[in-house]
């Protein structure tokens, strides 16, 4: 099993590139894995929310995860986005499913059904029972419409040893700051929002699971080694570099902006898939300004 530890630092949440047509463009994929890599992030989470995943066909899943796989060569962790409102589907898929080559999974708290805390709790408790890798649970209210507490969180740090971290996109830094306080040792607290990983970091997180890495994984990924070495001097130079970019790439949709960014850049298509659109032109304009 792997240890939290491989889960310090920045993790990209890998977007999907498209081509025109509106195909998976695998050579860009290829070309995006070699770019985050040789900008030194220390994990990539495939099939998160940024990968555009919900609207992936099931046969286009295994050859995104198959792919990557290939394309990362064991250089990084891999971490696969494991997530849905179907507890009992899950469960089956965690069974079922060949995870050999990932390092642990990443589970969204369930959405559109907007179950209560212990609804969340018990989710979660069929998934720490049958996950074969390390579970890093993920909160983000603002896509499932439910929150889940600190407290939510803090019982099932306690009650699962498999259950090594959280990625929490709440933007609430309260709640944060109550989980980084009477978390349990090894449990790692992972902002899920850019432009507030410097604070969360300083304040005792561990590290990200970022968007904004995909099209400046050296700068994002040095910006916050600086800030778990707590050299803020450093750490807030790459910060505030980035803020007014990473403000305007979520302006208009994710991963539409980073998109636009890794365009520009000639990584990968600025092709996203229905119902997402690409960012308007006002927002085009902005970020072909200010990115470099």
């Amino acid at each position: 099993m792997a240890q939290a530890t491989n889960f310090t630092g920045t993790g990209v949440a890998i977007v999907t590139p498209f081509t025109t047509k509106g195909e998976v463009d695998f050579p860009a994929l290829t070309k995006l894995v070699e770019h985050i890599i040789k900008g030194r992030v220390e994990y990539i989470v495939v099939l998160g929310t940024t990968g555009e995943t919900a609207t992936l066909s099931k046969d286009e899943k295994k050859q995104v995860i198959a792919h990557i796989i290939k394309a990362t060569k064991k250089r990084v962790p891999l971490v696969l986005g494991v997530g849905g409102n179907n507890t009992a589907e899950l469960v089956e898929q965690l069974k079922k499913d060949d995870l050999s080559d990932f390092d642990a999974i990443l589970s969204v708290s369930p959405y559109y059904n907007k179950p209560s805390q212990e609804g969340i709790y018990q989710h979660y408790k069929a998934i720490a029972k049958a996950s074969p890798l390390p579970i890093i649970l993920y909160n983000v209210p603002g896509r499932t419409a439910s929150n889940m507490t600190a407290e939510t969180t803090l019982r099932l740090a306690n009650e699962f040893k498999n259950i090594i971290a959280i990625k929490e996109a709440s933007g609430n830094i309260e709640q944060c700051m109550k989980i980084i306080k009477y978390r349990p040792d090894n449990f790692l607290i992972i902002s899920g929002d850019d432009n507030l990983t410097l604070p969360l970091i300083a304040s005792g997180a561990d590290g990200v699971i970022s968007v904004v890495a995909n099209a400046y994984p050296k700068d994002f990924s040095d910006m916050v080694r600086f800030a778990l070495v707590h050299d803020l001097k450093n750490a807030q130079k790459l910060h505030y570099k980035l803020m007014e970019i990473t403000e305007q790439l979520f302006a208009d949709g994710n991963p539409g902006g980073v998109k636009v960014v890794l365009a520009q850049k000639k990584v990968t298509g600025s092709s996203v898939r229905l119902p997402l659109v690409e960012p308007n032109d006002t927002v085009k304009a902005k970020l072909k300004k200010i990115a470099y």
